[in-house]
């Protein structure tokens, strides 16, 4: 960072001056600006992709201690200077203090440490052997098989704004242990922490380009980061829409991709429901991350026998969340990320009074605050399958509810989606609520929860994404097969 408290790009293991200025990244609770985000050119962001494909060829053959020992020390340096992470992540995202704290920094650390392991983990599966015939191919006899997994190569990884810590980390840590170097590109929301996650690296002994940082405002460097000729995969988390056009990109020069988009949790309420249990999950859709957030179970399917009392607790317990400054003690509900962000979900909410709902609690702006991007907690009852609102990614704080009658209407309901992220089922029945989850059509679903693990493959059907990470499948998403073959 300059005096003057301008950022500059991370490559090749210098810190570079953007060739197009600086963008003010701008605290969405005071509409104050946090810091001076670099403008990186096509060409600086090319020269980041050629910097990580210089580097691959010594970083992946590393040998796998060096690169776990590298990545633990990285984490231990996040974690040492946590207060100053976390206010940072803070300010430039909205989230709560305690959100900041716990589910950003800490929770960036923790996959740091969690693929300083993974880096130690057996990359060669032995294969049954087979016993061939004389043939064209050659004389009879027994060929045993291994399969090895090898780095992909460079991977560029797109971020999401609504965890400027955790995201990347998920991303760049289980890239780096599987012998990747990559290009990293955040959001252009929230970038300034994931300059200071490369600084905690570099410190660590990350070797020159294995990691790079190149941000901007608009589309130029992350189409740039995307098309390079030098990288071979694109993880990316963000909107289906975006998404889709990477694709067709990748698709162009046959680049592995990891796709992590959007999602329209379906949370199925069925009459047997400790309802006070459900209510405390899908309000999370309220508070945490203020809705932002791809797994939310936004879209409640409540049987109708129990459709009025749900619908009661849900507005009881939207009222009484603090809506405010996310670094004030109590604060639940923080701003959404910017103010053109904030008026797209106003519109949901106003297209869904168009189309026949009813608002049950929200669906104004809070009162009191005159500055930043803050949208009432908003329920929205009276809802039909064909509305947009029940169709379509709101990513805020609104709730749409819609009622069934029995388990087959819930889970067609639930299934007649673009998405299929992650679903959730309420019933004290487990063994009902086990039936009903092996038939959703979602990469996840969680019984009487919306809890992790975070050992288990996460990624979605349909529109939700291509491909699965975290815990060992994380280290998967990184590599390729490769097959080794000898007679016996």
């Amino acid at each position: 960072m300059n005096g003057d408290g301008k950022r500059r790009l991370f490559i090749g293991g210098r810190w570079t001056e953007p060739d197009h200025g600086h963008y003010e990244v701008i605290d969405p609770a005071t509409e104050e600006v946090v810091g001076l985000a670099p403008e990186a050119s096509r060409e600086q962001v090319y020269a980041a992709a050629a910097a990580a494909r210089e580097a691959f060829a010594t970083w992946s053959r590393t040998r796998p201690e060096e690169r776990s020992r590298i990545l633990d020390r990285a984490a231990g340096l996040m974690l040492r200077d946590l207060d100053g992470n976390a206010a940072l992540a803070r300010a430039e995202s909205g989230a709560t203090t305690a959100t900041a704290r716990g589910m950003q920094v800490a929770v960036g650390a923790a996959r740091f440490r969690r693929y300083a392991r993974g880096a130690l983990e057996p990359v060669e599966e032995a294969v049954a052997p087979q016993i061939n015939e004389a043939g064209p191919m050659g004389r009879a006899g027994v060929f045993g098989a291994i399969a090895v997994r090898q780095p992909v190569g460079v991977v560029t990884c797109v971020t999401s704004y609504n965890n400027p810590w955790a995201n990347p980390a998920g991303k760049v840590a289980p890239a780096l242990a599987m012998g990747n170097t990559v290009v990293v590109k955040p959001a252009p929301q929230d970038p300034l922490s994931v300059f200071r996650m490369a600084e905690a690296l570099e410190a660590a002994g990350v070797p020159p380009g294995v990691v790079n940082v190149v941000t901007g405002s608009g589309p130029e460097a992350g189409e740039a980061a995307v098309d390079s000729a030098d990288v071979d995969m694109v993880s990316f988390t963000g909107s289906t829409a975006v998404g889709q056009r990477i694709a067709e990109v990748c698709g162009r020069s046959m680049k592995r991709q990891l796709m992590e988009l959007g999602g329209k949790g379906a949370a199925l309420v069925l009459d047997d429901a400790d309802l006070d249990a459900a209510v405390a999950g899908i309000g999370t859709t309220f508070s945490f991350y203020s809705g932002q957030i791809c797994t939310a179970p936004t879209r409640v399917l409540v049987q109708r026998g129990v459709h009025d009392a749900l619908l009661g607790k849900l507005a009881a317990y939207a009222g009484h969340l603090k809506v405010g400054d996310p670094a004030a003690r109590g604060t639940v509900v923080g701003p959404v990320i910017s103010a053109a962000h904030r008026d797209r979900v106003e519109s949901y909410v106003e297209l869904g009074r168009k189309e026949g709902a009813r608002i049950v609690t929200g669906g104004e702006r809070p009162a009191g605050l005159d500055r930043g991007f803050y949208v009432a907690p908003t329920l929205l009852a009276d809802c039909t399958n064909d509305m947009r609102v029940v169709r379509e990614e709101i990513f805020g704080p609104v709730v749409v509810v819609v009622p069934f009658d029995d388990e087959e209407e819930g889970i067609a309901l639930a299934d007649d989606s673009d998405y299929g992220l992650i679903d959730y089922v309420w019933s004290s029945d487990v063994a009902r609520a086990f039936r009903v989850a092996r038939r959703l059509r979602a990469g996840g679903v969680g019984v009487n929860t919306i809890g992790r693990n975070m050992e288990a493959p996460f990624g979605g059907f349909r529109r939700s994404g291509v491909g699965r990470d975290v815990g060992s499948y994380a280290l998967h998403a990184y590599s390729e097969l490769q097959s080794i073959v000898w007679p016996g």
